[in-house]
């Protein structure tokens, strides 16, 4: 039999392409349900790890803890809690003095002064209402701490799943070559016996060959991921980090309907862009109430008045809401970001689905996939290999035949850690 030989380099691409960030959160999402901030984030010290093996759960619980995004979105809720509070606070009162310079040492006349303190009053429902867009302004940013757990987890879940894939690449790529190496011995055996051509030897000199090269490869392709993995560690990129725990599968998936329905209850995007719904809902509230004056009352003594029954005063005062342009423009735009928020949400909500279905039917394809090489194709080509080697070595077959068997146990071998990686992952 001829084969026609055509060298396959082993598929070593970890997807960790933006693009499918946003399907992978499905799954992180359902999986955490619901991350919400803790009090401690960025750790400063860095992590050592000093366990043969890492989990993924001890892996997301580090990166949760120890990147500086968290910090950041920390720090910003923490900003909108405090800007919250003076929105709803009163004005400063006002003191004021005045004095008539001239009357100073005057033996005509008594010194001459004026004092007076004074308070703005907001009109009734704007204090409030200011502080309760603050409020919700200050919701929104505790719900996207939650978000950025969710995001940093789906990226830690994706990165495991690429840190267990290349760690059994590697593993299988060094059980291939001291396989490689047996064929060479038997090559050599039987052309020195006179049973093949020299050709075979060879043949088995390049496929060790390239399994060589294709090792360098995978380790380029590891640190990498260990790059990666350690930047969100806030660790230096070639620090070192156990090789992964094993992962499993699950046989069979829920219900679609019911997680569309969790996933649009839990995924916290939606609750900062509710928590802006909210705070813009308020703040038209307020600009309808622009259209009404803040009050200044006052309380004076002025020693100008001869007549010392007039000089204690008490005063009230009004803004006079002239220019109503400015205030329809604000009401405008505030019924402009309800509206805006709304659509969002709606956007958001579409999106959700949509991700949801296609990582829904990629799970069943993967779980397919992995069924498929679990339960068919890996028997097969090991029983194909087994018969290959035997054959072999009773001269019934050539030794182009021996590699392509090999060959192809190696791809099933890869294709069956992949799915099994592309199931956690997603």
């Amino acid at each position: 039999m001829n084969f026609i030989y055509k060298q396959r380099i082993v598929d070593i691409n970890i997807r960790v392409k933006k693009a499918s960030i946003h399907h992978r959160k499905i799954a992180a999402a359902l999986g955490l349900l619901l991350l919400h901030p803790a009090n401690s984030v960025a750790n400063e010290v860095e992590l050592v790890y000093s366990g043969e093996s890492i989990r993924p759960a001890q892996l997301i619980a580090d990166i949760l803890k120890a990147n500086p995004q968290m910090e950041v979105v920390q720090a910003a809720w923490e900003a909108s809690t405090a800007r919250a509070i003076p929105q709803s606070a009163w004005a400063d009162p006002q003191f004021r003095y005045t004095m008539a310079p001239v009357t100073i040492g005057s033996n005509d006349t008594s010194y001459g002064q004026r004092i007076e303190l004074s308070q703005q009053i907001a009109w009734p429902g704007k204090l409030r209402l200011r502080g309760e867009v603050a409020d919700h302004q200050a919701h929104a940013q505790y719900e996207n701490i939650a978000a950025v757990q969710l995001t940093l987890a789906t990226m830690a879940k994706t990165l495991f799943a690429d840190w267990y894939y290349i760690h059994q690449a590697i593993k299988i790529n060094k059980i291939n070559q001291a396989l490689f190496e047996e064929f060479r011995h038997s090559a050599v055996t039987r052309y020195s016996a006179g049973l093949v051509s020299k050709q075979d030897a060879l043949r088995a000199d390049v496929e060790r060959a390239l399994l060589k090269h294709q090792a360098i490869v995978l380790q380029r392709e590891q640190q990498t991921i260990l790059a990666r993995m350690n930047t969100l560690l806030n660790r230096s990129p070639d620090a070192s980090i156990p090789p992964p725990d094993s992962i499993s599968a699950n046989a069979q998936l829920p219900e679609l309907k019911p997680l569309a329905i969790k996933a649009l209850q839990s995924r916290p995007e939606l609750k900062v862009i509710s928590a802006n719904i909210n705070a813009s809902k308020t703040q038209m509230e307020l600009a309808e109430l622009g259209y009404y004056p803040d009050f200044n009352i006052s309380a004076g003594y002025n020693s100008l008045w001869d007549n010392e029954d007039k000089r204690f005063t008490i005063g009230v005062g009004i803004n006079i809401p002239l220019d109503q342009s400015k205030r329809k423009a604000a009401e405008k735009e505030a019924q402009a970001m309800v509206r805006q928020a709304n659509w969002r949400k709606t956007e958001l909500e579409a999106k959700i689905r949509e991700e949801l279905q296609i990582s829904y039917v990629r799970v069943q394809e993967s779980l397919h996939v992995l069924k498929l090489y679990r339960e068919q194709l890996t028997p097969l080509a090991d029983e194909n290999l087994t018969a290959s080697i035997a054959d072999y070595q009773a001269g019934k077959c050539d030794f182009l035949t021996l590699i392509s068997s090999e060959k192809n146990r190696m791809q099933t071998q890869l294709q069956t850690e992949q799915a099994l990686a592309d199931v956690y992952r997603r």
